[in-house]
């Protein structure tokens, strides 16, 4: 059995709390000499596979930069822009997603090539078709900040890493007086589409535009500045207005630097990010990377991740499960993303610039998936950097009205239900985090929770949400159950006892779907009655009472009062012989699920 240290649990906690009681300090001088090595068993491959969907390629815990391969692939498999099946790069894109169930991003894409190539994503059946490579599994490396792999139809070696808001590439390539570099402007990852973009040679070293995209975030802008280590010998820019089916215009825009080089010659590229300006970009990578000590920041990204990895030392004689947890770990710190300059300049999801903030502005916030553990799981290894997530998710409900649900690149996407950003701030406020207003985070708790939208009005007229009144149903009252009893847990805590018995109410609006006789959370319309059929493990995706689950999921979503919820099955016996079968039953989701 693996266990977290020769006293168990408790020894874990406790050196979880000690790496903590010194948020944000220095790894130099004897500190650093005292980290484990735990780089070592980060495995990034692990996910890539079937529907993991996570990111493969070069960045730094919570960086704006996750710099890594695209596939030309298309498809849910490919959300990340990466699948370990696929053995195709069309590009070293900027900025990724890991681990979510729609693909997005995908900015800036670098692509060495060799020669006259289309400039389109090309095509698996024809090798020389488009600008992509085919590569060996082989030569592909892949650690905590560092990604390697040889293009096999342009005979080049490429390496990256990263620092948090500059991607740095290291291109080998063959003799050649034909060696070229394509800027793709054009192609991202899953539903992101290009509405405008720029490339502006500013001298035979330096570029510098922007890339405006919609896709899963609706309004994405991202401006970037690159320096070459050699002059490029020409510069050509393709740049055209397309029309769409729709009838929109959007500007499809490539650059290509040519170069002529020898056998093995390098040119290293660094490539600065900003959300705000291409003279934000410039002043990020003076802050960031001032140098083209590759190397060094290799070393640099590796020692990022490992002083992170250090806030937990888990001990365990088997380094098949040590990879596989520090692995976990490690996809934990890919997202929230800072979204800022290192001035603390940020895009607001207000749609303007604000200089010189007081807080680190953060993006990603993928919080139906991660409000349960990964953001709890922070308040305990990375207290540190809560103040400025509130403060983000705070500043986020004066822009746009409410708490973020599913918040990216200053966009609120309002994917799946529930409140879960309400259920975050919440725990903060009631492990006493300092740094932000806890009188506005309860004015933002409630009115986030006070809303129409999305279902929450059938709430407080029913009590819960009837299925003929709105689709999953169930899902979306279980989720807002929770975020009712987080508000109910703050107001208590602040003294307010009217609201505290209102949404204590509130969160048990669950219990209008427990079935006494089948013994499972069922829909129910309007008139009180429960959906008929009923199937406990059917599931359509998105278009029945549930949320990417059935019944036999759902009926167990009830953390905030779980006494409760045995209460409904009558007796402490009844709620374990029905929580253990969970374990051994069997059934068909349909082919819809």
């Amino acid at each position: 059995m693996n266990k977290f240290g020769k006293t168990g649990l408790l020894a874990a906690i406790s050196v979880i709390v000690i790496s903590c009681n010194n948020p944000g300090g220095s790894t130099s001088g004897s500190e650093s000499q005292e980290l484990k090595n735990l780089t070592q068993y980060v495995d990034p491959y692990i996910g890539t596979g079937d529907h993991g969907h996570v990111f493969v390629g070069a960045n730094v815990p919570f960086g704006l930069v996750q710099l890594g391969p695209v596939n030309i692939s298309q498809g849910w498999d490919w959300c990340s822009g990466y699948h370990i099946s696929d053995s195709t790069i069309m590009g070293f894109s900027h900025m990724h997603l890991s681990g979510t169930g729609i693909g997005d991003l995908g900015d800036l894409s670098f692509m060495p090539v060799v020669g006259d190539v289309k400039l389109e994503r090309g095509r698996p059946e024809d090798k020389e078709s488009g600008m992509y490579s085919l590569f060996d599994r082989l030569t592909e490396k892949v650690r905590p900040g560092y990604y390697a792999v040889h293009l096999d139809r342009h005979d080049i070696d490429v390496e990256l890493t990263a620092t948090k808001r500059v991607g740095f590439h290291k291109y080998r390539f063959p003799e050649s007086s034909d060696a070229r570099i394509i800027i793709d402007l054009v192609h991202g990852i899953g539903w992101d589409a290009v509405t405008d973009g720029q490339v502006v040679q500013e001298n035979d070293t330096v570029v510098s535009g922007y890339r405006y995209s919609q896709g899963w975030a609706n309004d994405q802008k991202i401006y970037f500045k690159a320096v070459f280590s050699k002059p490029m010998k020409d510069f050509r820019l393709d740049s055209q207005v397309r029309e769409t089916k729709n009838g929109e215009e959007r500007k499809y825009t490539f650059a290509q630097l040519l170069f002529d080089t020898k056998a093995n010659e390098e040119i290293y590229v660094k490539v600065a990010l900003s959300p705000v300006s291409v003279e934000n970009a410039e002043m990020n990578m003076a802050s960031e990377l001032p140098g083209w000590d590759f190397e060094r920041t290799i070393t640099d990204a590796d020692a990022a991740w490992n002083k992170e990895l250090n806030k937990i030392d888990f001990q365990t004689g088997d380094n098949k499960t040590k990879r596989i947890f520090y692995t976990a770990l490690y996809h934990t710190m890919v997202a929230p993303s800072e979204f800022c300059d290192v001035n603390k300049d940020y895009y607001g999801t207000d749609k303007q610039i604000h200089r010189n903030a007081s807080f680190t502005n953060y993006t990603t916030f993928s919080l139906w998936d991660t409000y349960r553990a990964a953001h709890p799981l922070m308040t305990i290894i990375h207290p540190e950097k809560m103040t400025d997530i509130i403060h983000t998710m705070l500043t986020i409900c004066k822009e746009q009205g409410k708490l973020p649900v599913w918040h990216l690149m200053a966009n609120e996407t309002d994917c799946m239900v529930g409140n879960p950003g309400v259920c975050v701030v919440a725990d903060a406020v009631l492990k006493d985090f300092k740094g932000f207003d806890k009188n506005y985070a309860y004015e933002a708790l409630k009115t986030s929770v006070m809303l129409d939208e999305r279902g929450q009005k059938w709430m407080r007229e029913y009590g819960y949400i009837p299925f003929d009144k709105e689709n999953e149903s169930v899902a979306k009252t279980m989720e807002y159950a929770i975020a009712d009893w987080s508000v109910a847990e703050v107001a208590k805590a602040m003294g307010k006892a009217d609201d505290y018995a209102y949404f204590k109410q509130l969160s048990e609006g669950y219990k209008h779907y427990f079935d006494p006789e089948l013994r499972f959370m069922r829909g129910k319309d309007s008139e009180g009655k429960f959906r008929e059929p009923f199937n406990p493990f059917h599931s359509v995706h998105r278009e029945n009472d549930y949320t990417e689950g059935t019944a036999w999921q759902y009926t167990w979503l009830v953390p905030h009062d779980v006494e409760g919820l045995i209460g409904l099955f009558g007796s402490k016996e009844a709620f374990l012989e029905k929580l253990d079968s969970l374990f051994i039953v069997s059934g068909d989701m349909g082919a819809e699920a």
